[in-house]
């Protein structure tokens, strides 16, 4: 290898790529080798991802429960925005990459490691969103992508890789689906997915019940908002990833937060995913709602102009970058009087707002009512219409 490294830290999740990672890094640079698996909510048992890495070589396995941080910081900010990925994907993976890797670069100054590594693919968006995070918080370390550059270049050859090595995966043939998990949702990749003509498998989900198998009854919930999050279900303050929680398990419960979805990857390609994000889902609906009376029609205009460009940085993995802190600031001010409680309704894969009140709130019933009313003249419409009228009229003549 032409660069010597001599201490790699490896964002290890324990799954199939980072488990061999993890002895291919020691193998190919013999270099010492530290993992650290974050807790952001994925229901692993990290005790044995702990032991599996320092079974199979690490010196060191850090494992760190950021869930409160996850959601707090950057679950929060992104459902503030209201981000969404062209039109569908509410990006429960591209969210939690930029935690992982400030923690990871932080740990690599604590331990003195001159690289950190990941198990992201040369073909994917994860690469880009690792190494940019990575290179904002230390602009001089050294990164190793293993996938660009062995040649272990199939998931049936990482299977027969950690067979040979006697390395403990959970993957196997008959489910080689590269899984992504986190308290936002699971996302799942390859296999009989990639081709995008096939529906996924009914056992491949996780969080949710199909919507046919919900409950024939449907669920009413509150959720009340504070400066535009979440802060309280059922009128019970929750934190930010406890509540979170109790979002995922009503989801899952009545069928909510099923995607599938062909995206456009930042390296260029289409790329298909399903994803269940049944919490986040409902959260968004429900900021929407409690925006739509506490909002000025303006600025939730210009605000909702940005949400292509917002979302988009977070694919890409642009999140530290300096145009991410100024949008992030713009949209925190529009949040702080969209205040209120939410009520909606669960069922079968649905998500009905019923009812929204604020303190906030802008909407006036004596002004939108239909019935009689002293507060507006509907003699006034006549010349605002006209007005607006009148570059048409003018284009229509010259016509």
């Amino acid at each position: 290898m032409t660069n010597k490294i001599s201490k790699v830290v490896l964002a290890y999740s324990g799954g199939l790529d980072t488990s061999v990672i993890l002895k291919w890094l020691i193998e190919t640079y013999q270099c010492e080798v530290i993992t650290f698996s974050a807790d952001i909510g994925q229901d692993d048992d990290l005790n044995q991802v702990k032991q599996n890495a320092l079974n199979t070589g690490a010196s060191k396995a850090y494992i760190e429960n950021l869930t409160e941080t996850f959601v707090k910081d950057y679950v929060f900010p992104a459902f503030r925005a209201n981000a969404i990925y062209e039109g569908q994907y509410l990006l429960g993976t591209s969210i939690a990459r930029p935690l992982i890797a400030k923690r990871q670069i932080e740990i690599a100054h604590e331990e003195g490691a001159d690289a950190v590594s990941h198990g992201a693919t040369g073909k994917g968006n994860d690469q880009v969103r690792f190494e940019l995070s990575y290179l904002a918080h230390d602009p001089h370390i050294k990164i190793v992508a293993p996938w660009r550059e062995w040649n272990l270049n199939s998931r049936t050859t990482l299977m027969d890789f950690a067979k040979n090595h006697g390395i403990k995966v959970p993957t196997t043939l008959e489910r080689p689906y590269s899984i992504d998990c986190n308290l936002l949702h699971i996302s799942y990749e390859g296999g009989i997915l990639e081709n995008p003509w096939k529906a996924p498998p009914d056992d491949i989900f996780q969080m949710t019940v199909a919507p046919q198998d919900a409950p024939d009854e449907p669920e009413t919930i509150e959720l009340t908002f504070a400066s535009g999050n979440p802060v309280a279900l059922n009128g019970q303050k929750r934190s930010p990833a406890n509540l979170l929680r109790d979002l995922n398990q009503l989801g899952g419960k009545h069928g909510i937060g099923r995607t599938d979805i062909v995206e456009n990857r930042f390296v260029g390609m289409k790329s298909r995913g399903v994803y269940e994000t049944p919490g986040g889902t409902i959260l968004r609906a429900a900021h929407m709602a409690i925006e739509s009376i506490t909002l000025d029609r303006e600025v939730m205009h210009l605000r909702d102009s940005l949400i292509p460009k917002y979302s988009e940085l977070i694919y890409y993995g642009f999140w530290f970058a300096p145009e991410m802190k100024i949008l992030q600031s713009m949209v925190d001010m529009t949040q702080q009087n969209v205040c209120g409680v939410v009520r909606l309704k669960l069922y079968k894969g649905n998500c009905q707002v019923l009812g929204r009140k604020s303190d906030k709130s802008l909407y006036h019933k004596d002004f939108a009512t239909f019935e009689d009313d002293s507060v507006y003249s509907h003699k006034d419409a006549e010349g605002f219409i006209r007005l607006n009228a009148l570059r048409l009229r003018i284009q229509k003549m010259l016509d």
